[in-house]
């Protein structure tokens, strides 16, 4: 017979208290047992003194007859120095089931997809203000571009309104030129005149005073010239006279009648 130290479970329900038991292995686990050992109660705290409870003495005995620990009972003897527990490697033990796996699989794809979707979102919206953005600044320079034509059309109209004034202006300033250089002329003239005469008075004065006869010549000549003036006048009456003689000679023919009147009247 094959005897084991192991637990049989006892307490109620979702409160377990396990007795550590020698028991043959073909029999139940909460069958039959040979002798109880001690306790378990896995409620406790694990540093509280009750928590396990062991008959070391009887333990030994049992193990010295051949019985076999169990894994949870092989780490009470091995902290009681009673027994060596080899530890043992499982990881197949360790892994998730199927339906476990499969539960993680589709998590991790739904975590990938709302990654996926919430950076899909933020590049769209990257790309919606960049776009409005984009849109800010043309409608910024457009109307920069039509300030700029309206102000060259205003500064051509400027300078097209003030063509003929300048014009005007430029007519003005040369007609006031042209005036201003003839009555400059005229001066020069006037007081070149003035001048010239003044030059021959002197020079007349200096040659009266120089030769006596030539101002006796120049009285004398005074004195002659009105008869001459005199003379002149009546040489002209006497060919007005002449000429108005040969007129009146042919009215007086005009108003005689001819023979060829004399006799038609017959």
């Amino acid at each position: 017979m094959a005897l084991r130290i192991r637990m049989s479970r006892g307490g109620a329900k979702k409160r377990p208290f396990f007795r550590i038991v020698v028991a043959d292995g073909r029999s139940p686990r909460d069958g039959r047992y040979i002798e109880k050992l001690g306790t378990y109660n896995p409620l406790l705290p694990k540093d509280h003194a009750d928590r396990v409870t062991l008959d070391t003495a009887r333990a030994e005995y049992w193990i010295s007859q051949g019985a076999t620990p169990s894994d949870r009972v092989a780490r009470f003897l091995d902290a009681e120095g009673l027994w060596k527990r080899v530890a043992r490697n499982n990881p197949e033990k360790a892994k998730p089931r199927a339906k476990t796996l499969e539960r993680l699989e589709a998590a991790e794809e739904k975590a990938k997809a709302a990654a996926e979707a919430a950076e899909a979102a933020e590049a769209a919206e990257a790309e919606a203000a960049e776009a409005a953005d984009n849109a800010d600044a043309a409608e910024a320079v457009e109307p920069t571009e039509e300030s700029e034509q309206e102000a060259a059309a205003a500064t051509a109209e400027n300078e097209a309104a003030d063509a003929p004034a300048n014009e005007g202006d430029d007519a003005a300033t040369d007609e006031a030129a042209a005036t201003a250089d003839a009555d400059g002329m005229e001066s020069a003239a006037e007081s070149g005149a003035t001048e010239t005469a003044s030059g021959e008075a002197d020079e007349g004065a200096q040659a009266a005073k120089s030769s006596p006869s030539a101002n006796k010549e120049s009285e004398a000549e005074e004195d002659t010239a009105p008869e001459a003036e005199t003379a002149t006048d009546e040489a002209a009456a006497t060919d007005k006279e002449e000429d108005a003689t040969p007129d009146a000679d042919a009215a007086e023919d005009s108003d005689a009648p001819t023979d060829k009147d004399s006799d038609k009247e017959s």
